[in-house]
């Protein structure tokens, strides 16, 4: 008989106030990993709900959202989970905010959103 590797299913949780960010997001993932799922949620809040729904692993996180920003729903997020990676993906690159992200043991990806740079960061989840 001959072992079989089973490749295992992986989740992605994208939050994101922006639709068309989600959409790219989501596109890259799965052309990369097309047995993926991706979930995803339009603000902090409800990146929270959709984390304990569905047990990623790995979050791509917006920053500057409205209500809960993107630093701060890390940091439940890593209440929740020590090791769950979490990166940010964010047009905001001021020193501060990758000292913050550095500081909770964050991942940190300028925008705009690639192929490449999804890339690296899937590799973060084995993928």
């Amino acid at each position: 008989m001959t072992d079989v590797a089973i490749e295992q299913t992986k989740t992605v949780l994208i939050v994101d106030d922006s639709r068309v960010s989600r959409m790219m997001a989501r596109q890259y993932i799965l052309h990369l990993q097309p047995g993926w799922n991706v979930v995803e949620a339009g603000t902090g809040e409800e990146s929270l709900d959709k984390a304990r729904a569905a047990l990623p692993d790995l979050v791509l996180m917006d920053v500057n959202m409205p209500g809960m920003g993107g630093i701060a729903a890390a940091e439940q997020l890593r209440r929740l989970s020590s090791t769950l990676p979490i990166s940010l993906l964010t047009a905001n690159v001021q020193s501060a905010t990758r000292e913050r992200a550095e500081a909770l043991g964050l991942g940190f990806m300028e925008k705009p959103i690639t192929e490449a740079r999804i890339a690296q960061l899937l590799a973060l989840a084995g993928g």
